[in-house]
């Protein structure tokens, strides 16, 4: 997709990245629009981490063009608060408390508009004010990063596996957070995860990174709209149902895959009507399983097709 550079909070384009002879990153393009919650998804070793580090400066890059609010990697320091990245390992100071943590944050912010005890509320840690940062678990130390880098008033920011070593109450409590800066204060974010069904409930865009590249970029309502549901069926006589569906109305065989399941697109037939005109011609269905319109399933499918 073609953005103006205006509109973008993030932008990368061209970005290779090798390790010795392994190419990690292969010509990436990717634009983050201002205002946005974007996730970037891809397989375990895809290479999410390696492209938040390469945008970061973090790691040198072969070759590529990168922007974060109109700086590159190296000038991140004159953003001054506007951009703030959390990883997936928490890099505090083990032996400060909570409270200690955020006020030593505090005062090399530039602009805290956030008090720490405001903060350690918002993020539920205010029962952990006292404790040393090595004693949390990683949960807990996981809100302890993200209240310390609310102390000001970012305009970006990043966030690597936010969901890991979360229970449930606190991947609700990061969503409603996301949420509310997203909506009260404009903030754009970049979530980079491989856990989409929280990415689905909260992102207006997504890309999916796979073998060094971009697949598949856009807004998550546009990604998924004209995708029909499929039909996936196991049955006895698996050539005689492929022969009966290719000649049926409201329906499309798509493939048969690896573990004999006839995959069936649902034009204008339902599940329901596709496993009656089986059985009528005599072909018994012993499972039937719906695939709907899912960031989850359209991933899997990108990933599939790109992989063969």
């Amino acid at each position: 997709m073609v953005h103006s550079s205006k509109n973008l909070a993030l932008s990368a384009s061209n970005l290779c990245k090798s390790y010795g002879d392994h190419k990690v990153l292969n010509n990436l393009e990717l634009s983050v629009e201002s205002g946005a919650i974007h996730g970037l998804v891809g397989l375990n070793g895809s290479g999410k981490t390696t492209t938040l580090e390469c945008i970061l400066g973090l790691q040198p890059f072969a070759d590529g063009d990168i922007s974060l609010l109109g700086y590159a990697p190296n000038r991140l320091h004159e953003a001054r608060g506007r951009i703030v990245s959390i990883f997936d390992s928490p890099s505090l100071n083990p032996n400060l408390t909570v409270r200690q943590t955020l006020e030593h944050g505090a005062l090399l912010c530039q602009r805290p508009v956030r008090k720490p005890a405001e903060l350690e509320t918002l993020l539920g840690i205010e029962r952990f004010s006292n404790f040393r940062i090595k004693t949390l678990s990683l949960g807990n130390k996981r809100r302890a990063s993200i209240a310390q880098a609310l102390l000001g008033e970012p305009e970006l920011i990043l966030l690597d596996e936010p969901f890991n070593g979360l229970d449930a109450g606190g991947v609700d409590d990061v969503l409603a957070l996301i949420k509310q800066l997203n909506e009260d204060e404009g903030t754009s974010f970049l979530l980079s995860s491989h856990q989409l069904p929280y990415l689905e409930q909260i992102c207006s865009h997504l890309s999916i990174l796979h073998q060094g590249k971009i697949v598949i970029s856009d807004r998550v309502e546009k990604l998924l709209s004209g995708h029909l549901p499929v039909a996936l069926l196991h049955c006895a006589k698996v050539d005689e149902a492929i022969d009966a569906i290719k000649i049926m109305a409201g329906v499309n065989y798509q493939k048969t895959d690896r573990d004999g399941f006839i995959h069936v697109e649902l034009l204008a037939l339902d599940s329901a009507e596709l496993n009656r005109n089986l059985i009528h011609l005599g072909i018994s269905v012993g499972e039937l399983r719906i695939n709907r319109a899912s960031l989850s399933a359209l991933f899997r499918t990108v990933t599939s097709e790109s992989a063969s």
